[in-house]
């Protein structure tokens, strides 16, 4: 079965072919960062708009770089929700109209579970059940997976996801967009000591997350400094000291679900998940407790068009009548991934 994986909840646009049989055979994404860059953030109506002018070129790309025809595709899966409304009408209608097209079925998927699943397009794919770290701009949850559709919240933040709050950290120290990346990059010039930031939550006993005051605490430091007079390196030991305290957070409560749940698989999803001070961390980590962590290809770590075409090929080898000849659609820009189906 090849199915057909369309991406747009936010500003990527990803379209890619996987096949039940062979695996991923194609795939191309467009990134808008470099559009979105002079707002220094992600502005709707343009990621909607640069969606429309993206998707048609991309799946001409994916067909070519699959040597197929659109009419081989067997199926189509499309994200669904949650993301941006407009992004996600833009893809869903994309994806309806070509199933109408072609006579072929059409699967709507939740974007989330298509994170959870791309560790499992690497060459070394762990087993179920595992607990999973989904750790992106927009979330930062604790899951046990033990199959296809089978998810239990184990903890989540309470306020700011993890990347949120590497977004606006970053911005508070005058870096670009995405401010991820650029934190990051810069931390590694900075003196560990030179900042003892707040670890929220640490030491609460459950595994659920809070960012906010981490957000404040580098507010504070800054405003401290004066915002004007703050020289290169001590923007660097900032940002040290906001990833250190960010990575020990993570680790602590992916290691607390592990003992939680007595697994000993740990996989990593969302953009968030390319950290390379995170992956350090979790890999030290995983040495000295005797568990192994997942990560999904570089590649696959933010938004793309195979994860959605592995998450529907995933649930049609389960159930085949996922997908209907039914094209009238709805997007869900709010979703709970507990209000998935259950396969």
């Amino acid at each position: 079965m090849i199915v057909l994986g369309v991406e747009s909840s936010c500003d990527e646009t990803g379209l890619a072919l996987y096949d039940t049989g062979r695996g991923l055979l194609s795939h191309a994404l467009h990134s808008q960062v470099a559009m979105h860059e002079e707002y220094g953030g992600v502005v709707p109506e343009l990621a909607s708009r640069d969606h429309i002018r993206r998707a048609i070129p991309l799946l001409q790309q994916t067909l070519e770089g699959a040597h197929i025809a659109a009419a081989d595709i067997d199926a189509i899966a499309f994200t669904q929700g949650p993301g941006l409304a407009g992004a996600l009408l833009v893809g869903s209608s994309i994806a309806c109209s070509l199933g109408l097209a072609l006579d072929k079925p059409v699967l709507g998927i939740h974007h989330l579970e298509g994170h959870l699943l791309s560790p499992l397009l690497a060459s070394d794919p762990p087993e179920f059940p595992f607990v999973a770290l989904l750790v992106s701009g927009g979330h930062t949850q604790l899951m046990r997976v033990d199959g296809v559709g089978q998810y239990e919240l184990l903890g989540e933040t309470l306020d700011d996801a993890a990347g949120e709050a590497f977004d606006k950290s970053a911005k508070l120290l005058g870096l670009g967009y995405p401010g991820g990346p650029a934190i990051s990059r810069l931390a590694e010039f900075g003196d560990p000591a030179a900042y003892k930031l707040p670890r929220p939550m640490l030491h609460s006993k459950d595994l659920n997350f809070s960012f906010s005051g981490l957000k404040t605490a580098v507010l504070t430091v800054v405003k401290n400094a004066g915002a004007a007079n703050v020289c290169e390196q001590d923007k660097a030991n900032i940002a040290r000291g906001f990833v250190d305290a960010i990575v020990d957070v993570l680790v602590a409560k992916c290691v607390a679900a592990l003992k939680q749940t007595s697994l000993k698989r740990l996989v990593i999803a969302g953009g968030v998940g390319a950290n390379s001070q995170l992956r350090a961390a979790l890999n030290a980590a995983a040495a000295r407790k005797r568990f192994r962590v997942y990560y999904p290809e570089l590649e696959f770590c933010t938004d793309n068009g195979a994860m959605i075409a592995f998450a529907g090929a995933m649930r049609l080898s389960i159930n085949p009548g996922a997908a209907k000849r039914e094209y009238a659609f709805n997007v869900r820009p709010r979703w709970p991934l507990d209000e998935l189906k259950v396969i």
